[in-house]
C-alpha cells in the first residue's frame, strides 16, 4: 500500500465503490503518529468516555490489525494516550483509528504506528470497562464491521470489505 495511493485505489477500483464493498470514511481525523500511511485487517470496539477495553485490545499481538474504536465521537475526554499507542507499537498493531480523542499528542507523534483521531483533549477517559468488543459500527459516515480491511494515508481513510491487491 506504501507505493500506492488511496486515491489510485479509488480510482482503479469504481465498481467497488458503487457497489459498496470500497468506502470513504468523511475527511474528519487529524493524523498522529510516525507511519502516515498503514493498513490491515480492522478489529472493531465501540465505547464511551472509557478506556479500559481500547487498552486491554492494544496489550494483545497486533499481528498488523487496525483497531478501529467508535467512541461516540465525544469531545469531551481523551480515550486513547500516549502509554496505550507506545504498547500498540510495541506490539505489532499498524494503525489505531479513534472515533473520539487522544491526548499525550507528543508522545504518540514519537512513535512508529498510525493514529488517526478527531482531536486532542487534556482530560483523561473514565475506567468502568464498558463497551462492545467486535461489534458492527458507523463512524464518520461508514458502517465499518470486524474482519475488513482499512487502509489509510495523507488522502484519507478507507475501508474495504476485502483485502485490496495493490
Amino acid at each position: 500500500m506504501a507505493l500506492v495511493t488511496t486515491a489510485e485505489v479509488c480510482d482503479a477500483n469504481p465498481q467497488l465503490i458503487g457497489s459498496g464493498e470500497l468506502r470513504a470514511l468523511q475527511p474528519s481525523f487529524h493524523i498522529y503518529g510516525r507511519r502516515q500511511v498503514f493498513s490491515g485487517p480492522i478489529v472493531t470496539l465501540k465505547v464511551f468516555e472509557d478506556n479500559v477495553l481500547v487498552r486491554e485490545f492494544l496489550e494483545e499481538k497486533g499481528n498488523g490489525r487496525v483497531l478501529v474504536v467508535d467512541g461516540g465521537g465525544s469531545l469531551r475526554c481523551a480515550i486513547l494516550g500516549g502509554n496505550p499507542v507506545v504498547q500498540a507499537q510495541n506490539n505489532g498493531w499498524a494503525g489505531i483509528v479513534v472515533n473520539g480523542c487522544v491526548r499525550d499528542v507528543d508522545e504518540i507523534n514519537g512513535c512508529d504506528i498510525g493514529v488517526r483521531a478527531l482531536a486532542s483533549h487534556p482530560m483523561k477517559a473514565n475506567k468502568k470497562g464498558i463497551g462492545e468488543k467486535h461489534v458492527p459500527i458507523t463512524i464518520a459516515g461508514t458502517r465499518i464491521s470486524d474482519g475488513e480491511w482499512l487502509y489509510a494515508d495523507t488522502d484519507g481513510i478507507l475501508i474495504s470489505q476485502t483485502e485490496l491487491s495493490v
